[in-house]
């Protein structure tokens, strides 16, 4: 959940024919229970989709103008919301007319706090029809918000962006020709980083293995599992999609993995091809010191070949090459 709801407001992308129309709405909602609980699903949901690209902003604020109004808002000390909000129709309004699959919706955009943390969500939701029971005991249409749907959003964290962070910007990834939407929408630059980016996914399936032994009966074969994935898209030169992986690793319940390789704090975007020494460090252990060095699998430690003793801090080395028991007896004579 988001620790604070400071502004929120509505504008309208509206669509007609191929020509596309914005409608703007009130300046500022009243930040109703209502209201709060709407951002807190929206930023649930856009939380728990995996399949998002991360990136900072374009250097070329001309063709990209978003950085420029949050910037302003930024430096107008946050009052500048309703500025900020019409400025970036006007740019929504400009990359929906480039993109033949672009749709309109209702364009909600919140500013929030969540772990000391101010950010700027985007999200374009339609209506849905549903159903409501009436006084009259009587069903009657009525449209509601389709939280559930929305195909188009993106996440600014603002103040990891005036700290200097490399990454900031979160967005969801489109299919086809609307695929970078959002991303030309916000100015993001997403130059992929494959080593860094391969680092990070270790670190996530390592903190999954732990966390979750719900799922993750064998931390080993997991996370070789991972390994032996992550080598096919290297041999295929195929980026990874952390849905399909997702399904792959745990396709009885990829739900949990996808949202942790999905969550936007750790903003790891898929669409990597791995690195290949990268990931070695998925199932080696490697150390140096400097009078002695060490890799090994992490199968050895499974096969009971190394075995590590917790409480006096040593590792036992079983069947040891033939070559070095002679050269080590060699040694002792």
């Amino acid at each position: 959940m988001v620790d604070s709801v400071v502004n929120v407001a509505i504008h309208n992308l509206e669509k007609h024919g191929s020509d596309f129309d914005v409608v703007l709405g009130k300046n500022q909602l009243t930040i109703s229970k209502t209201v709060i609980r709407v951002v807190n699903e929206l930023h649930k949901m856009y939380a728990s989709r995996a399949s998002k690209a991360h990136g900072k902003f374009s250097d070329d604020t001309v063709n990209f103008p978003a950085q420029t109004f949050i910037s302003n808002f930024v430096q107008s000390d946050f009052q500048g919301f309703e500025a900020l909000t019409k400025g970036l129709m006007t740019v929504l309004l400009a990359q929906a007319r480039r993109k033949s699959g672009a749709t309109g919706g209702h364009v909600l955009f919140a500013h929030f706090e969540k772990d000391k943390q101010l950010y700027l969500l985007v999200a374009i939701i339609n209506d849905r029809l549903g159903a409501l029971l009436n006084e009259d005991m009587d069903i009657s249409d009525v449209r509601h918000l389709d939280l559930d749907g929305f195909r188009f959003a993106g996440r600014v964290n603002i103040s990891a962006w005036t700290s200097g962070a490399d990454r900031y910007i979160g967005f969801l990834k489109g299919k086809g020709d609307v695929a970078e939407y959002f991303k030309e929408f916000l100015g993001c630059d997403t130059t992929v980083q494959d080593r860094v980016d391969t680092t990070a996914l270790i670190n996530v399936l390592r903190d999954f293995a732990e966390q979750r032994k719900d799922l993750v009966t064998d931390k080993d074969a997991f996370l070789q599992r991972a390994f032996d994935i992550c080598q096919r898209h290297i041999r295929e030169n195929a980026p990874l999609d952390f849905e399909s992986f997702a399904n792959e690793m745990l396709p009885d319940d990829p739900s949990k993995l996808s949202g942790a390789l999905g969550d936007p704090d750790v903003a790891l975007g898929d669409g990597f091809v791995p690195d290949k020494r990268a990931l070695n460090a998925l199932v080696k252990f490697r150390v140096k010191t400097d009078l002695w060095s060490m890799e090994f699998d992490r199968r050895a430690i499974a096969q009971g070949k190394i075995v590590y003793d917790p409480h006096k801090k040593t590792i036992t080395i079983k069947e040891l090459p033939q070559d070095l028991i002679q050269e080590l007896d060699r040694d002792r004579e």
